[in-house]
């Protein structure tokens, strides 16, 4: 896990208003969002790779209807190096609106 004061603005608000936050580790998400002050407004589930191929459709079905799901992971960005592209694929085969909310990363550091 990064350093909490390099989180965004941006990530903080989606904390608070996704309706569902799908994470890699729902402990760190927890320990993330109490070290940024904040408190996740949605419903909290795991995603990582045991339980994608039953989650994803459980997620997509959640966008299309309407819900905002915000996918975080330990480290790095969904789909380079964690569980993300099965549900971030899905969405992009359905129709539906993927963004991105890119963090501080170690490769522009470096």
């Amino acid at each position: 896990m990064g350093q909490a004061g390099d989180a965004s603005a941006r990530l903080c608000a989606a904390l608070r208003t996704a309706d569902v936050v799908a994470a890699e580790d729902t402990r760190r998400a927890r320990n993330l969002a109490a070290s940024l002050d904040v408190q996740i407004g949605g419903r909290i589930v795991s995603y990582y790779d045991h339980v994608e191929s039953a989650r994803t459709p459980q997620l997509v079905d959640a966008v299309a209807g309407g819900a905002t799901v915000l996918l975080i992971t330990d480290a790095g960005m969904p789909s380079v190096s964690d569980p993300g592209y099965t549900v971030v694929r899905a969405c992009v085969d359905a129709g539906l609106p993927v963004t991105c909310l890119p963090g501080p990363s170690a490769v522009t550091t470096a």
